[in-house]
């Protein structure tokens, strides 16, 4: 299943929030579920589609060479939790980090302090950013920051763009990647210069890489050369690691010293979080490594798609960017969402092979997208199994539905 860790179950889907199922379809969760269990080849792993028990187990099997078990629980943030935020501070080259239950308040809060720092509310942020889309405007709200805008366009904003904003602004609030965007990067040389032109406007740049684990590759650069960039960083600990919750925000000591006493008036000072930071160091040790060698396969899969929807006729369809970024990208096809959602879950249950994730109607009317995420089980899929598994997903298509040129 190219579902990618924001997919059935989960709080966070293409713009905006997960929407409740359906009325009179109570089961279909159950169903997909079901059929992603069911499924002996799959393109990609589902993030939800386990038991309690079986996700304790596994986290016990893949923390036991990354944390000492025999150690005692945390309490309100020590033990396995500082380990945890050492070894991020240590990848990303900064000074300090910080846990955060949701990467939503590590987000405001840096937001915040650095409003706080400059003196200026105003946050320089693309309309298409996580900030804007899926976190209900709660720098807006709840801190108080308001936006201003070097772009529209869906990409990264350009230097130019962001020396020529008409507006003081403190802070510069870059996704990476832009989810939203198709998971859009800029190169190296563009992002350098966009960091430049908000030094050369007084303001400060804060990344929210919550991603950023996956970027390497594409800048070919370390996380801590591409940190360094920036003032502070946000990164997540289950969108690329496979993690169950958790984010850090990470930067110079004072900086995150403060941000520590707002996390506790946020409500964000839990009585313990060794599951989840055990999850994280788990993911630091298991997937980190390996996410080079997912991007490097994804655009293999990009490709197979494409040239499989081509052969097959489809009367219009992207694969977004053709060239992927990162190990995500975008599939847009001309048909309902809930007929390439049925397609799907058909193709499952009788072959038990899952292709796709959830499909949502997101752009122009007639276009359903969907995000495919690229992962260890992708790995053995060859450009002919991915041939194959289109050809059998657009057969299971109403006969109406089935555009072709």
């Amino acid at each position: 299943m190219a579902d990618g860790t924001e997919q059935p179950g989960e709080p966070e889907q293409p713009g905006g929030p997960e929407q409740p199922e359906q009325p009179g379809q109570p089961d279909l969760r159950a169903r997909r579920l079901a059929a992603w269990r069911g499924s002996t080849r799959k393109l990609a792993d589902l993030a939800v589609g386990e038991r309690i028990r079986e996700r304790l187990a596994r986290l016990t099997a893949d923390a036991a060479g990354s944390y000492d078990l025999d150690d005692w629980v945390d309490f309100y943030g020590d033990g396995v939790v500082e380990e945890l935020e050492r070894r991020v501070a240590e990848l990303l080259g900064m000074e300090a980090a910080a846990f955060f239950p949701t990467g939503t308040m590590a987000q405001q809060i840096a937001l915040r302090c650095w409003a706080g720092r400059t003196g200026n509310p105003a946050v320089a942020v693309h309309p298409l950013s996580h900030l804007e889309v899926h976190e209900r405007d709660a720098y807006l709200t709840v801190s108080g920051l308001r936006a201003v805008r070097p772009t529209s366009e869906p990409r990264q904003p350009t230097a130019d763009e962001v020396r020529e904003l008409d507006e003081p602004f403190g802070t510069l609030a870059l996704e990476l990647p832009l989810r939203d965007a198709g998971f859009a990067l800029p190169t190296w040389d563009e992002l350098t210069a966009v960091v430049e032109a908000a030094r050369e406007r007084e303001a400060v740049v804060h990344f929210d890489g919550a991603r950023l684990w996956e970027c390497t590759a594409h800048f070919g650069r370390e996380l801590s050369e591409i940190a360094a960039l920036a003032d502070s960083v946000y990164v997540s600990f289950y969108k690329s690691l496979g993690g169950i919750s958790g984010a850090a925000l990470a930067g110079p000591e004072a900086l995150v010293a403060e941000a520590k006493a707002w996390r506790h008036r946020y409500g964000g000072q839990v009585f313990q979080q060794w599951p989840a930071a055990l999850a994280a160091l788990a993911g630091l040790d298991r997937e980190l490594p390996r996410l080079p060698s997912y991007v490097a396969h994804a655009q293999v899969v990009a490709r197979a798609l494409d040239e499989a929807f081509t052969a097959a006729g489809v009367a219009w369809f992207r694969v977004h960017p053709r060239r992927p970024h990162t190990h995500r990208f975008q599939v847009w096809l001309p048909y309902p969402a809930a007929d390439l959602d049925e397609a799907g879950l058909r193709l499952a249950e009788e072959t038990r092979t899952t292709l796709f994730g959830r499909w949502w109607e997101s752009g122009p009317p007639g276009l359903a997208m969907t995000e495919v995420t690229v992962a260890s089980s992708a790995l053995e899929w060859t450009a002919d199994d991915v041939a194959a598994a289109v050809t059998a997903f657009l057969k299971r298509l109403p006969e109406g539905e089935r555009a072709v040129g």
